[in-house]
């Protein structure tokens, strides 16, 4: 079976080379690790637990983000890295842009209350908590082709885990954080959702985030009270 690798040349200049290779196997973090070991030792990507549990082997096959090591591969798989990032080599891209947005979205536990935490506070923020930033929502998010700033879904599923979370008694803190470059800068495509491989709904948790946004008296800065629609319908989303 062949596959094709998307690579940077040794020179790592900005032009990307295909490369061809026959494997024997058909999951792709093992067909990668054949080539690294049987034919070109200088292909380089990430791996880690190899099941699905880290998110370190995330790249794209075919247009579409994947985990390597739950990927089973078809010939003439097309294997490219991570978009909107800046690759080092071959499927290995930069992430530091990962810990950059968590931080300006106050994705974390800030101000801890004491609380009684019982079964359905669990509940409520558990999937959000299963994520393992593989960065497959960012790759596929069209927003950064037009806005490099957005915190993006994996950001603000994290956000909302920690203002669902009862010991965080600062929500507004979060919610602040989240109004520009955020919540609203979303096209609701659900590309994120599709490509997440923890059955994550990033598209859902967004519409959350702006239902509490609403809530809390912030409104979408892109609505008008001037435009035809509010002219028509006497609507102000302003309340006034």
């Amino acid at each position: 079976m062949k596959i094709k690798i998307l690579r940077f040349d040794e020179n790592k200049q900005p032009q990307q080379k295909e490369f061809e290779y026959e494997v024997s196997t058909f999951r792709l973090l093992d067909a990668l690790n054949e080539i690294k070991t049987k034919q070109d030792n200088s292909l380089t990507f990430r791996q880690g637990c190899g099941s699905g549990v880290c998110g370190s082997c995330a790249v794209v096959v075919n247009g579409v983000e994947k985990l390597a090591c739950k990927t089973h591969i078809q010939e003439n798989d097309i294997v490219t890295p991570l978009k909107y990032s800046k690759v080092i080599r071959d499927l290995v891209v930069d992430l530091n842009h990962q810990e950059q947005f968590l931080k300006e979205a106050k994705a974390y536990l800030n101000t801890f209350e004491e609380k009684e935490i019982t079964k359905k506070d669990e509940k409520s923020i558990e999937l959000q908590s299963s994520c393992i930033l593989c960065q497959s929502c960012f790759s596929s998010c069209p927003v950064y082709e037009v806005n490099p700033k957005f915190l993006g879904p994996y950001v603000l599923t994290r956000v909302l885990r920690y203002v669902n979370d009862k010991k965080e008694s600062n929500t507004l803190e979060k919610l602040e954080a989240i109004q520009e470059d955020g919540i609203w800068d979303c096209t609701l495509c659900g590309n994120c959702t599709a490509v997440c491989p923890q059955f994550i709904d990033p598209k859902t948790d967004i519409l959350n985030l702006r239902t509490k946004s609403y809530q809390n008296g912030y409104t979408d800065p892109n609505l008008s009270v001037n435009t035809g629609f509010d002219a028509g319908f006497g609507f102000n989303p302003n309340g006034f």
